[in-house]
């Protein structure tokens, strides 16, 4: 049988970190005790005027195909996670593929499921190579999300970052990607949404992020937990063969409730938030990389990832590293 196994983790992050306080100096009216007792965050970083998504996301690409000992040649997929393209069309995914050298031919395209993308592209991916249609497979989560939040509105401003983060999967005889769960609820949307849109040259809806706090917080939870029940299931495991979870690192008060609803203690759970922010697609992979890279997943780990966003969608992927 084919299975996919990750090769290699890598990413990116633009500037050096902006703090809480620095937001303060720039004029918004909170301070560092607000948002930090509140989402666990300290900093996040800012794309600068001209960088784009795919700039990250190739950053975080190069990143990965060195840990995993590969060029862009011998990839023969490449799948964008981001809910913040550099463009309408054509998709970040064929920028990123031109910007890498990923030879013409090799598949390329953009998964739009805001903060659950990078688990419902690394699914995908997992099913194209376990088909037997691809054999190397770059997975990318990127935003840019300082370029939709209203810098105005202090709720939600605060909350979120850039960067990106990719993985290499790579088939093999091993198996890596043990079970994944994809979900969605269309009748959520009213909760979390940037509903500005093209039409006849002009923007109607809001250009910027709008979220109920507390009525994601609710949703977030019930569906995290469950989610994470159901792929250790379908891989016949429990919590406690679990050795990491990696949630949304979208708020720490969510990421707490979830892993105590779960049984997983806090010294299992990888938590970035408090650096990087909400940087949605990203996020997942972002925590990935930060992990492996200081030693904390090992080969052999099982590891649970996360996500859920505005659609509403939810997802989650049990890997054996």
């Amino acid at each position: 049988m084919i299975f996919s196994r990750i090769a290699g983790t890598g990413s990116f992050l633009p500037g050096a970190p902006v703090t809480n306080n620095d937001l303060v100096s720039r004029g918004i009216e909170t301070s560092d005790e607000w948002i930090a007792e509140r989402t666990g965050i300290r900093a996040r970083h800012l794309s600068e005027q001209g960088l784009k998504t795919s700039d990250l996301a190739a950053g975080a690409a190069r990143n990965a195909l060195d840990m995993a000992g590969l060029t862009p040649a011998d990839i023969d997929l490449l799948i964008v996670a981001t809910t913040t393209p550099d463009m309408i069309f054509p998709s970040t995914a064929c920028i990123v593929q031109q910007t890498l050298g990923i030879p013409a031919g090799a598949a390329a395209f953009d998964v739009q499921a805001v903060c659950s993308g990078f688990a419902y592209a690394l699914a995908t991916a997992d099913k194209f190579i376990r088909c037997g249609d691809h054999k190397r497979v770059l997975v990318i989560g990127a935003e840019t999300l300082s370029r939709i939040v209203d810098w105005n509105d202090r709720s939600t401003c605060v909350l979120f970052g850039d960067g990106a983060g990719a993985v290499v999967l790579v088939a093999d005889e091993r198996p890596g990607i043990l079970a994944s769960a994809l979900h969605a609820d269309g009748g959520q949307q009213g909760i979390l949404n940037a509903t500005g849109a093209f039409t006849r040259g002009e923007i109607t809806g809001s250009p910027f992020l709008k979220m109920d706090g507390q009525s994601v917080f609710k949703l977030a939870v019930r569906v995290l937990g469950d989610v994470a029940t159901e792929v250790l299931t379908k891989a016949s495991m429990t919590v406690s063969d679990l050795d990491w979870l990696i949630p949304h690192q979208a708020n720490i008060r969510i990421m707490s409730a979830t892993s105590k609803r779960l049984g997983v203690p806090d010294d299992k759970v990888v938590v970035t938030v408090d650096r990087h922010g909400n940087t949605s697609a990203a996020s997942v992979p972002l925590a990935l990389d930060t992990a492996v890279r200081d030693g904390r997943i090992q080969r052999g780990h099982s590891v649970v990832l996360q996500g859920v966003g505005g659609g509403f969608t939810w997802g989650a992927v049990l890997l054996r590293f």
